[in-house]
């Protein structure tokens, strides 16, 4: 069977859609974020403009994309998503349609006919938001090592531990909290929890201001008392779920490079071709002639492992040395060209009046989260050791 590189009609229309989304209503958003971020205010967008651009998303067919139909979404594949976050990864303006779409598979995967009503409805229509609490202070991307502990008492579960890194961990409606419940079984005896913000000792200790204008909160669990209707999935079986919700994350982060990569080059070639320097263009220069070669035949080649890799998350593979590889590459991909744009703009790339700065920053986190670089290599080279070796 031939393999086809071509996107669909409905995915390309799809795309397109985004595209004028972006244009019309994030881009001219740019300007007022660089702003709010240079004068210490961060890069958030507000309560005021994430209703408008909510609202707008809704008025276009944007919101849901891949939520259930059950429950008003389009049930669009992973695919679809590629072409999404890639457009959306062209700007500054961080704003993703609701609802964000790891959080979504998990519940999508786990959630029983209670929860479904109580939480994954709600989300799925934008009218509620998750955040994920895993990491703990001192712990790193190890799981196995997690010290936050649920034991069981009567009907309830007890929770004491701590948590930190989390997006929205002070602020959204409702936390996915991965809590061991078996230590003696390392990942296999952890379990996810649904909490309640505002749960009785579920304790936002403090918001941390991290690179590029955004906030992540260290929350402490001080003996949180939750009814067994709490558990997400099963017991001990919290990440298998886990690790699905992160493969569809790595898939979008990668996707988002790949746009912020576009965007860098696009800036890149417009100043280049016009800027003199020692009386010549800079595009005349074979060195920076050499740096768009290989960032456009690396963002080729990025683009279609990315694609590649959602068909796999689609069909029901785990995919994991994929996530890996995309998610390692793109982002370190997109760190490069970013550093050779800065590089090409001299002064102008080091001012916080271009965004350039802005999205080093943000994928200077991205090479951090959801896995840092090292742990997705040690991956990789433990599967190709093993001889699996990543099929098309």
């Amino acid at each position: 069977m031939g393999m086809s590189f071509e996107l669909s009609e409905e995915h390309r229309m799809l795309r397109d859609l985004v595209k004028k989304f972006v244009d019309d209503e994030l881009m001219p958003l740019e300007k007022v974020i660089l702003e709010r971020e240079a004068t210490g205010q961060g890069s958030n967008l507000t309560k005021d403009e994430m209703k408008r651009l909510d609202g707008r998303a809704r008025e276009l067919g944007l919101a849901g994309l891949d939520a259930p139909e059950e429950f008003d979404g389009f049930d669009m594949p992973v695919e679809a998503m590629v072409g999404v976050a890639e457009e959306l990864g062209k700007t500054c303006v961080q704003y993703l349609f609701p609802p964000d779409s790891p959080n979504l598979r998990m519940l999508m995967l786990t959630a029983n006919d209670a929860q479904k009503q109580r939480y994954l409805g709600p989300y799925a229509r934008g009218e509620l938001t998750s955040a994920i609490a895993i990491s703990e202070p001192g712990g790193g991307g190890d799981p196995a090592s997690m010290r936050t502990r649920a034991v069981a008492d009567g009907g309830d579960y007890v929770i004491n531990g701590r948590k930190i890194w989390i997006s929205k961990g002070g602020t959204a409606d409702f936390i996915i909290l991965m809590a061991s419940t078996d230590p003696s079984k390392g990942a296999k005896g952890i379990t996810a929890f649904l909490v309640d913000q505002g749960t009785k000792g579920w304790n936002p200790a403090r918001r941390i201001p991290m690179l590029g204008g955004h906030y992540t909160w260290e929350i402490a669990i001080e003996d949180m008392r939750l009814p067994k209707s709490a558990v997400l999935g099963e017991i001990g079986n919290g990440y298998g779920p886990m690790q699905q919700r992160l493969s569809t994350r790595r898939v979008q982060m990668a996707a988002k490079s790949c746009g912020t990569v576009r965007r860098a080059l696009d800036m890149m070639r417009e100043w280049v071709t016009q800027r003199k320097t020692f009386g010549a263009l800079l595009s005349d220069r074979q060195s920076i002639q050499w740096w768009i070669a290989d960032a456009e035949t690396r963002l080729h080649a990025c683009r279609l492992m990315v694609y590649n890799t959602a068909i796999k998350v689609d069909r029901g593979e785990m995919a994991r040395s994929e996530c890996s590889m995309i998610k390692l590459y793109a982002t370190e991909l997109a760190w490069d060209v970013l550093d050779k744009a800065m590089q090409a703009f001299g002064a102008m790339g080091m001012t916080k009046e271009l965004p350039l700065q802005l999205f080093a920053n943000h994928i200077r986190v991205a090479r951090i989260y959801e896995g840092p670089s090292e742990v997705h290599r040690a991956l990789i080279a433990r599967y190709a050791l093993q001889g699996r070796q990543v099929q098309m």
